[in-house]
Formats: structure tokens, C-alpha cells, sequence
């Protein structure tokens, strides 16, 4: 059934609001609640359908700047379950005001189950799943006195920006709608004497992350244009090409267990994937979390670590337990095809196949996450990763079981410890410092500077085995101790967990995610800074825990802030 999208009030001080505009009453049904604002952007007000769409009238005819948006439809139209639609913007005619750096001809900015309007999270996770982005979010928070008179003062480049939206963070019906949607347009806002529609098509102008979103929503794709949208290549990755040919590969070739196309961020982390294969696991996610955000960017990361291990033979009694816990990094179909893809030899590519017909076998026991809803946070976390892991090794098989196999740890009484790592540099002292709840805080760089020199490596062997005592002694049950060391390698971190395995305590890795320029810069700027050698072999040294090493793995990026989690 086709809905005609409501007409939206403006606030009471939109000074934009004609005599044949509503304006919202008050804003009552708003105070308390948590609301978000966005920019409103200078569309056409279209609505999709999983067949089909339409303008703001529900019989909008045939106009040339309909055409993109159509093809839009006709690719993510099988993923918007039948009674759901997507409201927002057609932005590919320039009405008023023009835009140049657009990441899209279409943004979506609800998305409504029948009468019921999705709370924005799920409607923001919708949208990303079929390539859609949302308009910029100018603020969000609780709405009061005060956020009021704030947004009354917010001002805008009215050149640029055609005004705002309010809308709850929170689900709502279409009766309420009018009390708990409004917005704010700029005065004057239609600025031409003849209306677009009547008018030349003029289109308005994509930017470079276009190209990332069109591979998110099932579009062709052009490498180059993808390649030119990442930030540039740092000095650790000159000997190193991007390879166009393997990334329209991982845009066309991936299916999976249920032999459908991936969309989204999938699709993107297996673009991404082929096009950086060739580069270094530590380099792929600092060049990308700006562009991407830091959970896609560990994503591709992990499959450009993963991917050519498959490339070798693998014990068949092994396989099903590892690829298991390669699926806790990333996605099996998506990972088989990259190697598949970049396979230097017919058997390599043989052994690829091969792990691929196990791989269609590895399934996570359904309601595995559900299941301990309720508990404690951190005893939560841990039964889900005892339970996965169980799994692995053909102990469980439902979530009935992973309840059996964890009733001891479901009280939350177990030690704690946080494992950060990085090069020196990436921040993970000052987040180890800040850290609040913790009991103990063991320091490598304290404990040699107690014997007198912080610098002095001579004395290593000595000082760990220190280290490793206080560790063993700090952890006791519902305590939270904190290692603060490079921890650069797996070897390097085997011994801090298997004193955690003797005490039984959940691990939590804290990886931190900074790149070689950035890590050179912070370096001049540190109170004891560590030769420029000494980082650069560090850096060669890094290998990064993957997701499933610890109970729980937490990337900090160059905000100094845990900005994703496995």
C-alpha cells in the first residue's frame, strides 16, 4: 500500500514558514525525550517501496530527475521488507541551492514498519545496510529548556544549508508525528522564479565518497573512483599498488550461505579488502577509519590479515574449529572470495575451495547473543565468548547448551584484566590511566623506572618476571587490573594470558589502531619519547590480536577512545 508522506510543521521560530504552512502548536511532547537534529536538505521528498517508489504524490509522474533514484530502487528494492518504506531525498536536480560534494543522489531519513516510524539507530543501521546514508546529524541529545535555547540560536549558512530537522531518537506512530517531528527552514528559501521541475535539469554534484556508498548499495564499481575517495597512502605502504582488479571482483564474485549478494558495509569491507590485499594489516585500518569509521576499517583490516592463510593446507581435523574462529573476524563468504581472488596458484586456489565447503557448514548456534540478556554486562561478555568458543571446539551446539556450559561465570565473580596494546605513542597508557573501576595498574615503563632508568631495556627478562607477579597476585575475584605494555606480539601477549588463565579471569583486548604519521607526530610531542628507529621496528614488529584471541577486543582510535568492539 502507498502512504503519502506527511507534511512536517515547522518550529515555532523557522523563520522560513509561509501562511499555507502548519506550524507545531508546542514542543511538549518533545520535553524529556532524546531527540536528534538533522540538516534538512534541498530534495525532492521520495518514498521507496520494495516495489517500487514515488515522489511526494502518490501519482508523480516521469521526470528526468527521477531516473537515478529509480535504479536506486531497483537494486536495494528486494531488501525493504514488503509493507516497510523508505522515506527521504531525491538530490539529483538542483532546486535551490546547489550541492557539490554529495555522497549520494538519495538519502534516507526514515524508514516506517506500516504506521510504526523506526527509532533512528535501527533506522540508521537500515539505510547503511542498502547503501543509503542519512543527512548530517547536527546535534542529538535530550531535549529541555536549555536544547531549545540553543537550537533557537544555531546558526546556519543559509547559502548552504536549507535548514533543520527534529525528530525523537526513539520509535514513533504517524498520529504522533505531527507533535514530535518539525523543522526549521531559512526565510526566503525558494530563491529562482520558475520551479525546478519546470525547469533544465541541472544535477547537483557527487563527492568523493559517493563512490564507497554506490558499492554499498549494489552500483557498479569503479576502483579508481574508490581509490581516489581513500585518504593518501602513508610512507609504510609505498612499495605497494592497489589492485582495481581484484576489487570489481569482490564487488561482483561474493555470495553467501544463502547465495545472495552482499550489500552495505559487507560489500564495501570486500571492495576495500581487494583493492589493499597487497598492504600491511597495520596500515589498512589507520588509512581507513577516517573515511569509513573504525569498526569497517578493522573489518577490511582483518580480511587482508586472514585471507592468505587459506591459500595453504590445513589439517581437516583442525579446519572447522579455525574457521570458526576466523568467522569471529570476518565474514566467511567475503573472506573465501578474496582469497579465491588473489590466489597465486591453481592449488592454492584449491585449497580455497576445499576450506570453502567446510565453511558453509560453520553456524553459530541461533539466539547465542539473546540468551544472556539480563546478566551483568561484563559476566554476559564473557559467557557469550565462552560459549562461541565452545562452539569451536564441537562442545555446543545450541544456546540451551552454551547456558549449561556457563552456569559458573553467569555471578560475574572472576577477575577482570584489561590488555592494552600498541606502539609506544598510540595512546594506551593515558587510556590504561583513565580507565575508571580499576584496582591494580601493572606498568613495564613504571617498574623500570623505579630501578632507576624507564629506558633501560637491559634488565627485561627481570622485569616481567616483576610484572608477571603482581599480575598473578592483583587478580582476584571482581577486581579489574589493567597491563600496560607494547604487547606487539601474540608471543609477547602468551604469557600475560596464561597468568589470566590461571586466575580465570575474562581478558579484554584494547588495541590501539593509530597510524605511522600520526604515531611520528605524538612522539615529538611525549614527555619521554622513544627513538625514531625504536618506533618504526615496532611498528614493523606489530601484530594486532584478532577478535576472539580474548573474551572481548575494544579498538581505540586517535580520539584516545574505544571507537568499535568486536
Amino acid at each position: 500500500m502507498r502512504t503519502h508522506y506527511p507534511r512536517t510543521p515547522h518550529l515555532p521560530w523557522s523563520p522560513g514558514a509561509t501562511s499555507d504552512d502548519v506550524r507545531v502548536a508546542d514542543l511538549a511532547a518533545l520535553a524529556g525525550r532524546e531527540v536528534v537534529v538533522t540538516e534538512k536538505l534541498d530534495g525532492e521528498n521520495t518514498t521507496l517501496y520494495a516495489d517500487g517508489l514515488h515522489a511526494r504524490s502518490l501519482d508523480s509522474a516521469h521526470h528526468p530527475s527521477r531516473g537515478w533514484v529509480k535504479a536506486l530502487q531497483g537494486r536495494v528494492g528486494s531488501r525493504i521488507p514488503v509493507g516497510w518504506r523508505v522515506c527521504g531525498e531525491n538530490m539529483f536536480a538542483r532546486h535551490s541551492i546547489p550541492y557539490d560534494r554529495l555522497d549520494s543522489f538519495f538519502y534516507g531519513f526514515s524508514v516506517w514498519d506500516g504506521d510504526r516510524c523506526l527509532d533512528w539507530d535501527r533506522t540508521t543501521a537500515f539505510l547503511r545496510g542498502l547503501g543509503i546514508p542519512v543527512p548530517p546529524v547536527l546535534w542529538r541529545g535530550v531535549f529541555d529548556a536549555r536544547a531549545e535555547k540553543a537550537l533557537r540560536k544555531t546558526v546556519l549558512d543559509t547559502g548552504r544549508q536549507e535548514g533543520y530537522v527534529v525528530r525523537p531518537t526513539a520509535a514513533f506512530g504517524a498520529d504522533e508525528f505531527g507533535r514530535v517531528v518539525a523543522k526549521w527552514v531559512r526565510p526566503g528559501h525558494v530563491t529562482t522564479d520558475t520551479h525546478w521541475m519546470h525547469a533544465a535539469v541541472v544535477p547537483n554534484a557527487l563527492g568523493p565518497s559517493a563512490a564507497l556508498w554506490n558499492v554499498r548499495s549494489g552500483g557498479a564499481v569503479d576502483a579508481d573512483a574508490v581509490y581516489e575517495a581513500l585518504p593518501p597512502a602513508g610512507s609504510e605502504r609505498q612499495d605497494t599498488a592497489p589492485d582495481a582488479r581484484t576489487a570489481t571482483a569482490m564487488g561482483s564474485g561474493v555470495a553467501g550461505a544463502d547465495g545472495s549478494a552482499p550489500f552495505g558495509d559487507e560489500r564495501l569491507a570486500g571492495v576495500l579488502a581487494g583493492l589493499l590485499h597487497r598492504d600491511r594489516r597495520t596500515s589498512v585500518a589507520p588509512r581507513l577509519a577516517p573515511v569509513v569509521g573504525l569498526p569497517l576499517a578493522m573489518r577490511v583490516a582483518d580480511l587482508v590479515g586472514l585471507h592468505r592463510s587459506l591459500h595453504r593446507p590445513y589439517p581437516d581435523e583442525e579446519r572447522r574449529t579455525g574457521l570458526t574462529r576466523m568467522s569471529w573476524a570476518a565474514d566467511l563468504p567475503t573472506l573465501h572470495a578474496l582469497a579465491a581472488a588473489t590466489a597465486p596458484t591453481d592449488e592454492a586456489r584449491g585449497y580455497v575451495e576445499w576450506s570453502a565447503l567446510h565453511a558453509a557448514e560453520v553456524r553459530e548456534p541461533a539466539g547465542l547473543r539473546e540468551v544472556f540478556d539480563g546478566l551483568e554486562p561484563d559476566a554476559a561478555d564473557r559467557c557469550r565468548a565462552q560459549a562461541r568458543e565452545a562452539y569451536a571446539l564441537g562442545r555446543i551446539s545450541t544456546a540451551e547448551e552454551a547456558v549449561a556450559a556457563t552456569w559458573r561465570l553467569r555471578s560475574g565473580d572472576f577477575p577482570r584484566l584489561v590488555l592494552v596494546c600498541g606502539p609506544s605513542g598510540s595512546g594506551k597508557s593515558t587510556y590504561a590511566r583513565d580507565l575508571p573501576g580499576v584496582t591494580t595498574r601493572v606498568a613495564l615503563d613504571d617498574l623500570r623506572e623505579a630501578r632507576g632508568d624507564r629506558a633501560d631495556q637491559s634488565a627485561n627478562a627481570e622485569v616481567l618476571r616483576e610484572a608477571l607477579d603482581r599480575l598473578d597476585r592483583a587478580l582476584e575475584p571482581r577486581t579489574t587490573t589493567v597491563w600496560d605494555a607494547t604487547s606487539l606480539t601474540p608471543r609477547q601477549r602468551a604469557l600475560v594470558h596464561a597468568t589470566a588463565a590461571r586466575r580465570d579471569a575474562m581478558v579484554t583486548h584494547v588495541v590501539a589502531v593509530v597510524g605511522a604519521e600520526e604515531l611520528a607526530r605524538r612522539n615529538t610531542r611525549r614527555t619521554h619519547p622513544v627513538p625514531p628507529r625504536v618506533q618504526e621496528a615496532q611498528l614493523r614488529r606489530y601484530v594486532p590480536p584478532y577478535p576472539g584471541e580474548a573474551h572481548r577486543t575494544w579498538y581505540l582510535g586517535t580520539s584516545g577512545t574505544v571507537e568499535a568492539r568486536a
